[in-house]
């Protein structure tokens, strides 16, 4: 098989979630290139729609589509508009999470707390359970969750949003394990420190960056573009045999 028909995904249809900015930007624009339809989707439709429109100004085909992953009702109603539209879903790239507390882990709040698991356990949980529902009457798909190499090694101050990532680790092995004779391949992105407005806490403190830096080999933070490559990889026909596995793209963070 050639390099193109790896990594070819004409007529797939993808959902990506947190894509109005960042890694989840990056992630539909590089899907939308090999081929798919890209569904870009976040909290507001506003945003989303301004990468759809990016897309097929590049001769891509997506669309823009509102829903907040912590709110059961818009999971239902997201999922309820791709069948509706497409008969499918192919690829689902959970992506969407919340980290509104950084801090240290004793004066972590109740709110705080329930908003990241909302989010990143419950949300991410809920889409892939709606998603494997429907790639599942169609014969498979891929499910590729944006977990952190937080979730292997704590944070600093970062004490629940960590944890959550623990556990996407875990749901990514369970729901790759369970839904593999369905034909679903389920793995993880494991990013490392990347440039996005979501990680301004850290990328914009001259202190903390200076002190990341002593433990990334590279020496450097990634750019959003540099985490889509492996989720393509997943996405695709490249990874045919790949589940349940967690990639870090960490410029070699976790060997330190």
């Amino acid at each position: 098989m050639s390099v193109e028909n790896l990594f070819n995904l004409k007529d797939k249809v993808a959902l990506v979630t947190g894509a109005s900015r960042g890694i989840g930007e990056g992630i539909a624009k590089l899907l939308a290139s090999a081929g798919a339809h890209v569904i870009v989707s976040s909290r507001k439709v506003e945003g989303c729609q301004v990468i759809a429109d990016e897309i097929i100004a590049a001769g891509g085909s997506a669309e823009a589509l509102a829903c907040h992953i912590g709110e059961m009702d818009q999971i239902e109603n997201c999922f309820k508009q791709i069948e509706e539209k497409h008969g499918k879903l192919d690829i689902l790239v959970n992506n969407a999470a919340a980290n509104p507390y950084f801090g240290h882990v004793l004066d972590t709040d109740l709110s705080a707390f329930q908003k990241t698991v909302d989010v990143n356990v419950r949300g991410y949980f809920f889409m892939s359970v709606a998603g494997g529902k429907l790639m599942k009457k169609n014969g498979g798909g891929n499910i590729i969750n944006v977990a952190s190499v937080n979730g292997v090694i704590p944070g600093d101050f970062q004490g629940i949003y960590s944890i959550t990532k623990s556990a996407v680790i875990a749901m990514t092995k369970t729901f790759a394990k369970e839904c593999a004779p369905l034909g679903i391949r389920v793995n993880a992105l494991l990013p490392g420190l990347t440039d996005t407005k979501f990680a301004s806490a850290l990328t914009s403190n001259d202190a903390i960056l200076k002190q990341a830096m002593m433990h990334i080999p590279m020496k450097r933070a990634a750019v959003p573009e540099e985490m889509a490559g492996t989720v393509l990889y997943l996405a695709s026909d490249a990874s045919s045999y790949t589940t349940g596995t967690c990639i870090n793209v960490d410029g070699g963070y976790l060997l330190v």
